[in-house]
């Protein structure tokens, strides 16, 4: 039977207030307490809400799981990837199909506490965009874990301008529309507040309940660390040059460009024609050559860079700026 557009007998669809997004990737043994404790924070709120379970492509038992539990709970909504793509990725899906007014987003190990998502709520209530999850007395081991993570946020902190005490706490609520418009894909889930620092949210940070993983077994370690030194020199770009990429490479670009040029004129005017001295041997010749090419080429991706910028924005319809709100 086709569809007519007569809508009088529809059912409409309520407006769901909370919706808790939650990345799942091989956590079978975690999955029936963590939805029962989810339940448990949830329903006393008095609020209407969704759960919104993402497995990652999980290769243990945690799709069957997740199948039973969809069953057994109306609240449940699951999203099944065809193979891993990462948490970033899942996270982003989790986004994509969340319809709450606020997104909490959590990890599925039963570290994050469900009962801190009511104190998070209300900070956003409260005018927040964001709120980000502190796990002030973690419970992780010092050196692979803790240390690592301190030293992490200062380092992000002190280069982005955004302070916070605990980037790598998946605990966090946000506004509908700060969720849907974070871009995450690589491994940019940790750098959330600073993306959403550059959309222009306003960010808090509040102490949050951390336990020790009982079940499954943790997918992070300190070897993770490279890719966060080089995901951060990725934020320090997104923030300071992704509209106008030429700056950074043309400058770059110029500064080479100029030494070289004056490395070669002090070379060719001084030492050659003036001195008199054989100057084809010299290490300085070289470096003199090596900055004038690499100037010129670093030019050149600015240029280029700047193209795509512009057919990016002109092409997707996507603006470069965030408006919060409109007065008339």
């Amino acid at each position: 039977m086709s569809n007519t557009g007569d809508t009088r007998g529809a059912v409409k669809t309520p407006d769901i207030e909370i919706s808790v997004v939650v990345p799942v990737f091989n956590e079978a043994p975690n999955l029936d307490p963590l939805v029962a404790q989810l339940l448990k924070s949830l329903r006393p709120m008095g609020r209407s809400f969704e759960i919104v379970l993402v497995d990652d492509g999980s290769s243990d038992e945690s799709r069957s799981v997740l199948k039973d539990l969809h069953v057994r709970v109306p609240e449940l909504r699951v999203v099944l990837f065809r193979r891993n793509f990462g948490q970033s990725a899942a996270m982003t899906a989790g986004f994509d199909h969340a319809r709450g007014k606020i997104v909490v987003s959590m990890d599925g190990d039963l570290q994050n506490d469900p009962e801190d998502i009511a104190m998070l709520v209300a900070r956003i209530e409260e005018g927040y965009d964001l709120v980000s999850g502190w796990r002030k007395d973690r419970k992780d081991p010092f050196l692979s874990r803790k240390l690592p993570s301190v030293i992490a946020n200062w380092i992000i902190g002190k280069s982005t301008g955004v302070r916070l005490h605990d980037y790598g706490c998946s605990l966090k609520a946000y506004r509908r529309e700060v969720a849907k418009n974070l871009l995450l894909y690589g491994e940019l889930h940790r750098f959330i507040p600073v993306l959403a620092h550059i959309y222009g949210a306003r960010i808090a940070e509040v102490a949050v309940n951390h336990r020790p993983r009982q079940r499954g077994k943790s997918k992070y370690g300190i070897g993770r660390t490279y890719r966060v030194l080089l995901d951060l020199i990725l934020m320090l770009f997104f923030q300071k040059f992704a509209t106008r990429p030429l700056q950074f490479f043309g400058l770059s670009g110029g500064a080479m460009l100029s030494v070289g040029l004056l490395i070669e004129s002090y070379l060719i005017i001084v030492v050659k024609l003036w001195q008199g001295q054989n100057i084809g041997g010299r290490p300085l010749l070289l470096l003199g050559a090596l900055l004038v090419i690499a100037g010129l080429v670093l030019s050149g991706i600015g240029l280029l860079a700047e193209l795509v910028i512009r057919t990016y924005y002109e092409s997707s319809g996507r603006r470069i700026y965030s408006v919060r709100e409109v007065l008339e």
